[in-house]
C-alpha cells in the first residue's frame, strides 16, 4: 500500500456504515489516524476496533453545533491536530414538492446541509493551526446537479452543500489558509439507506454488481478512492470542484 494519507489526522462523519466506513477502512489502510464518528454507536465502535490503534469512534450528531464542539476538542487533545475533513453524514428521504412537509425539509436540510456548514466553520480553526494545509471533501450527490423531482428536498439539501463548498474553497484560498475544499457527487451507492428508499418491488438489476462497470450501482469504496484522491496531497491542486462518481449517469440524463 502507497500510504497516500501517512501521519495525517482525518475525521469522517456518518463512517458507521455506507461511504463513511468504506472511506475509514481506505484512509487507515493509506497511512492516516482515523476519526470516525456516528450515531450508531454499536457499528462504530465495532468497526473502530476492527481497524485498530489507528482508528477511534466517538458518537456524534452532526446537526448539533455543541456536538461539534466536543468532537473537535477532542481531536485537539488527543491527535493534536486535524488534515482532512469528509463531511458525510446524511439521510435520504423521498417526496415531490407536493407530497414534501416542512418538518421533512428541515429535517434533511439539518442533517445533510445545516452538517455540512457546521462541519467546516468548527474543523477549520484547527486545520488552520498546523500550518500544514488540509482538505476538506463534502459529499453531496447527482441530485444537487440534475433534476428529481421525487427527491426534491434531498436534491435541495445537496445543492446547498455543493454551494457551500464553493464559497469555503475560495475563502480558504483568498485567505491563503491552504486549505482545500471539494464536493463528491454520487448516484447509485449500493447502500442499506440507499436500498430502502427504492420501492421494494423495484427491478433489483440497479443494484446488481456484475463485471461491467458502466452497468450497475457503484459500491461504496468506488466512491472512497474519489474521496481519498482529493483528501491526499496529490490534489493540491484540485479546489472547488463536483467530482462526479457516477458511471455516466449525470452526463447521459442531459
Amino acid at each position: 500500500m502507497s500510504q497516500r494519507l501517512q501521519d495525517k489526522v482525518a475525521l469522517i462523519t456518518g463512517a458507521a456504515s455506507g461511504i463513511g466506513e468504506a472511506c475509514a477502512r481506505l484512509f487507515v489502510a493509506e497511512g492516516a489516524r482515523v476519526v470516525m464518528t456516528d450515531l450508531n454507536v454499536a457499528a462504530g465502535e465495532r468497526i473502530a476496533a476492527e481497524l485498530g490503534d489507528r482508528a477511534r469512534f466517538i458518537e456524534h450528531d452532526v446537526s448539533a453545533p455543541e456536538a461539534w464542539a466536543v468532537v473537535i476538542s477532542s481531536i485537539q487533545a488527543h491527535e493534536g491536530g486535524l488534515h482532512v475533513l469528509v463531511n458525510n453524514a446524511g439521510i435520504l428521504m423521498p417526496g415531490t414538492i407536493e407530497q414534501t412537509s416542512l418538518e421533512q425539509w428541515h429535517t434533511l436540510m439539518r442533517v445533510n446541509a445545516d452538517s455540512a456548514f457546521l462541519g467546516c466553520q468548527a474543523a477549520l480553526p484547527l486545520m488552520k493551526t498546523h500550518g500544514e494545509g488540509g482538505s476538506i471533501v463534502n459529499i453531496s450527490s447527482i441530485a444537487a446537479l440534475a433534476a428529481r423531482d421525487d427527491y426534491m428536498a434531498y436534491g435541495a439539501s445537496k445543492g446547498a452543500v455543493a454551494a457551500l463548498t464553493r464559497s469555503v474553497a475560495v475563502h480558504c484560498r483568498k485567505q491563503k489558509y491552504r486549505i482545500r475544499c471539494n464536493s463528491v457527487h454520487p448516484d447509485g451507492v449500493l447502500t442499506a439507506m440507499t436500498r430502502a428508499a427504492y420501492p421494494k418491488d423495484m427491478d433489483d438489476a440497479l443494484f446488481t454488481i456484475d463485471s461491467d462497470p458502466m452497468n450497475r450501482a457503484c459500491r461504496p469504496e468506488d466512491v472512497a478512492q474519489g474521496v481519498l484522491y482529493l483528501a491526499a496531497d496529490e490534489s493540491r491542486a484540485v479546489n472547488g470542484i463536483e467530482l462526479r462518481i457516477d458511471s455516466g449517469q449525470f452526463i447521459m440524463s442531459i
